[in-house]
């Protein structure tokens, strides 16, 4: 027994108690702080349906289909140095970009997509390098 009366078993199982109850105290303010913060996570989102559908026209506007075609321009040369690459959006708008690796320069070219087609003849692998980006088929 102690001079309160209590005896060390009785002492230690108040100690536990408030242990325990500080233990779910600290929960309830770790609960409280972190439904405050969805909350205000929740006020951040996007307004509604329209703001959706603004969100799906920009995606679909995204230059997101991509592909790369590589090759040796010459025969002399090896390395697959040479590349199409094709970027479209979700219409098939966008651009093909070649680089022509040789031994003492290298070229690179543009053309311009629109549905898919340019107004510029395309090489063959141009061409591989759009319909793999079309496909989503990705091509070395």
């Amino acid at each position: 027994m102690t001079d309160s009366g209590l005896t060390g078993t009785e002492v230690t199982l108040l100690v536990a108690v408030g242990v325990a109850y500080l233990c779910v105290l600290a929960l309830v303010v770790w609960v409280l702080r972190l439904r405050a913060r969805v909350q205000r996570l929740e006020s951040h989102r996007p307004a509604g349906a329209g703001d959706l559908a603004q969100l799906r026209r920009d995606l679909g506007s995204a230059l997101r289909h991509v592909a790369v075609v590589r090759y040796d321009a010459f025969g002399d040369m090896g390395g697959r140095l040479s590349f199409s690459a094709a970027l479209l959006d979700d219409d098939g708008d966008g651009v093909v970009i070649s680089s022509i690796h040789a031994r003492g320069e290298s070229r690179t070219y543009a053309k311009g997509l629109v549905d898919g087609k340019s107004d510029t003849t395309l090489t063959p692998e141009e061409q591989q390098a759009l319909a793999a980006a079309r496909s989503g088929k990705a091509t070395a």
